[in-house]
């Protein structure tokens, strides 16, 4: 069940400036995950703005990618492991961390596998993550605030995973090389 692909140009009126602007921000590209939201301004309004906020939280861009690369993985949604792995190399995420996360198999990276860890105890138990995660989360370098970001991550992967699932968003071009066989762990 796909919907139609838009552009600036034919998008619904609310639609358009808001695709406008991601286009000029990403040097001309436009996602195909863009191009379907654009079809309710307020579903593709509300992924830009979450877009927008965890670029402020307190990780890094590596950070911020594993997490919405370890959300996406866990959601089983092969277009945002495509796009986020290729986000994750852009933000210069270790590459041993990209693969682990794509593989399901442990990082080398002490401290971004417990993030990645955190992130999956979030999604797993729903958001009901006991004491001994979140402590285990702290030990690794990480604040309770930040435990508190994550959720912007796994918000903003919840909407784009669903999304892309439903409307089986096609993969863009330029991500074939990022394609994830699955590994569907849902």
């Amino acid at each position: 069940m796909s919907t139609e692909l838009f552009t600036p140009e034919n998008a619904p009126e609310e639609s358009r400036e808001l695709l406008e602007t991601v286009q000029k921000k990403m040097g001309g590209f436009l996602p195909n995950l863009y191009r379907q939201m654009a079809a309710s301004p307020k579903v593709l309004d509300t992924y830009l703005t979450l877009s927008d906020l965890i670029a402020k939280t307190s990780f890094s861009p590596a950070e911020q990618q594993l997490i919405l690369l370890t959300a996406s993985a866990r959601n089983g949604c092969k277009y945002c492991v495509a796009a986020h792995s290729s986000g994750a190399r852009m933000a210069k995420l270790d590459k041993a961390a990209i693969e682990a996360v794509r593989a399901g198999s442990e990082a080398e990276d002490a401290k971004l596998q417990a993030l990645r860890g955190f992130v999956e105890q979030v999604l797993e138990t729903r958001g009901k993550v006991g004491k001994d995660a979140l402590n285990a989360f702290i030990a690794a370098g990480y604040t309770q605030t930040q435990a508190m970001e994550v959720l912007i991550g796994v918000s903003m992967k919840a909407l784009s995973n669903s999304f892309s699932r439903m409307f089986e968003t096609p993969l863009d071009d330029v991500l074939k090389g990022m394609e994830w066989d699955g590994n569907d762990r849902v």
